[in-house]
């Protein structure tokens, strides 16, 4: 007797076991099927709801804002991202870390528009092109050309690629490049050595998010 209540126990296990795990087996095959995969196409960034965030540092602290995107698109193939370019309008530089109606904040725009920074009268638009897509881990890195005053210098950083609706969305981690590679030297202690606490950091941060639809 005691022999087949131990024998019933070890069954009733073994199938409530095999249960839990159809069950799971079920579950993940749902969530499999929930995933929305990103159809083939090309698709036309929306300008609207699209931008580029910077900061930039000093010692005494730091400014941030951003920068609309003109136009652009992104190539999906196989359900996979491999190619885009995106046209960054630089008379849309915004600074957002100050009221907009103040006079400092005006100051600011006008300076990062002129030679010291970004010489928008001469440069208008920045660029990226998308080169190489590639998937480290979990994580993909989109590698490719910046182009800022008319210099390009290749650039490499991770992003985030969801599917919305009709649409696609193409997030970036913030990632720093040095502006010093693109000519912008003011208050760069590579240039000038006597600038003490009133050195501006050569790297600034940037991050973007991409919406586009087909």
């Amino acid at each position: 007797m005691k022999k087949l209540n131990v024998i019933i126990l070890i069954l009733s296990v073994l199938f409530f076991s095999c249960k839990e795990k159809a069950k799971e087996e079920k579950n993940a095959e749902e969530v499999k099927t929930d995933v929305q995969e990103i159809p083939d196409a090309i698709y036309s960034v929306d300008t609207e709801s699209s931008e580029l965030i910077w900061i930039g540092f000093k010692p005494t602290g730091a400014h941030n804002g951003t920068v609309a995107v003109k136009e652009g698109s992104l190539e999906i193939i196989g359900g996979k991202l491999t190619t885009g370019k995106f046209e960054f309008d630089m008379n849309t530089i915004t600074v957002l870390d100050m009221p907009e109606d103040d006079e400092f904040n005006a100051k600011l725009k006008g300076h990062l528009k002129s030679g010291d920074f970004f010489d928008v009268e001469n440069n208008p638009t920045s660029t990226f092109e998308i080169v190489v897509v590639d998937s480290k881990s979990e994580e993909i890195y989109i590698k490719g050309n910046l182009t800022i005053k008319g210099i390009t210098k290749s650039i490499e950083f991770p992003v985030q690629l969801t599917a919305f609706g009709d649409g696609v969305k193409l997030t970036s981690k913030a990632f720093k490049i040095d502006r010093t590679e693109f000519d912008i030297r003011f208050k760069s202690q590579k240039f000038f050595n006597d600038l003490k606490d009133q050195f501006i950091n050569d790297e600034f941060e940037i991050s973007f998010e991409i919406n586009a639809s087909k």
